[in-house]
């Protein structure tokens, strides 16, 4: 069932192709070595439009004794493409199969961008499963403060995944920070050019979002929670982490200077932010 595949200068990886809800999820491993205690695994949840690699930087920079869980969302990198909409509800039961599928019971969730409201419904509705929660550059779905026009037009189209020429044209205004001086990194930070295939994946994460907010239901997450946010981000505004750090009882609030893709341009030190987190 797993098939292992090295990438240059990184641990071994294991890549697991599940059947949940009657289609194939691409699962990806990296499971723990090295020295150290063996610890509650993570699972990783992506943003919008992006397959697992995006995160690898940030893989790579967390400690080695740390099993990390990622996966490709529906129609999106390796992961079959549903024949209907889904909701993010349904989805947040089919990852707790997942986890069940790989002998998980426990597990800390990290969620970027649409990953980030992907994790917020799995601490909600698979409670007994989440120790520690991590919202990275996310908000609370439909009931949120709303970005600019010019966000919603440039994220109407999944180009700026495929096209590197579009992500530099379109990366200040919707990412930010560091962006808004070198927006050609935007391209490298989303491997854009090296994405293929339908775009009906990316137009279903939309739609799973659908009629869903987290906003009435923070304060029944009770897992800790950090809230990472970017004081320059335009396509989630910081107004957003106040929201969800009033509303979840047991969370820290960390602003940073940056934007939205920050995280991954400096994953040495955005991994060191959330190793002492899920540590402490």
């Amino acid at each position: 069932m797993a098939a292992p595949a090295e990438r240059p200068d990184t641990p071994t990886v294991e890549n697991h192709d599940l059947v949940v809800g009657g289609r194939t999820l691409r699962v990806v491993v990296r499971p723990a070595s090295g020295p150290g205690p063996r610890r509650t695994p993570l699972l990783m949840c992506n943003g919008i439009g992006a397959a697992t690699d995006v995160l690898d930087p940030l893989v790579d920079a967390l400690p080695r004794n740390l099993d990390v869980i990622r996966f490709d969302p529906p129609g999106i990198g390796a992961s079959e493409l549903p024949t209907v909409p889904y909701h993010l509800t349904w989805f947040a039961h089919r990852i707790g199969q997942v986890l069940t599928r790989l002998g998980l019971r426990e597990v800390d969730v990290f969620g970027f961008s649409w990953g980030g409201m992907l994790a917020q419904q799995i601490a909600l509705s698979r409670r007994r499963r989440v120790r520690r929660l991590v919202l990275a550059a996310t908000g609370t779905g439909n009931l949120m403060i709303p970005a600019g026009p010019s966000v919603f037009g440039a994220m109407a189209t999944p180009r700026r995944h495929q096209d590197p020429e579009f992500a530099r044209s379109v990366a200040d205004r919707l990412y930010g920070g560091t962006m808004r001086e070198h927006p050609e990194r935007a391209a490298q930070v989303l491997g854009s050019g090296t994405r293929r295939g339908l775009m009906r994946g990316y137009y279903f994460q939309m739609l799973a979002l659908t009629g869903w907010s987290s906003l009435p239901l923070l304060p029944a997450i009770s897992a800790p929670t950090l809230i990472l946010a970017g004081n320059d981000d335009p396509m989630i505004p910081a107004g957003n982490a106040h929201l969800m750090h009033k509303g979840i009882r047991n969370s820290t609030l960390e602003l940073y200077d940056g934007g939205h893709l920050d995280l991954l341009v400096d994953p040495e030190y955005f991994g060191g932010v959330i190793d002492r987190f899920l540590t402490g």
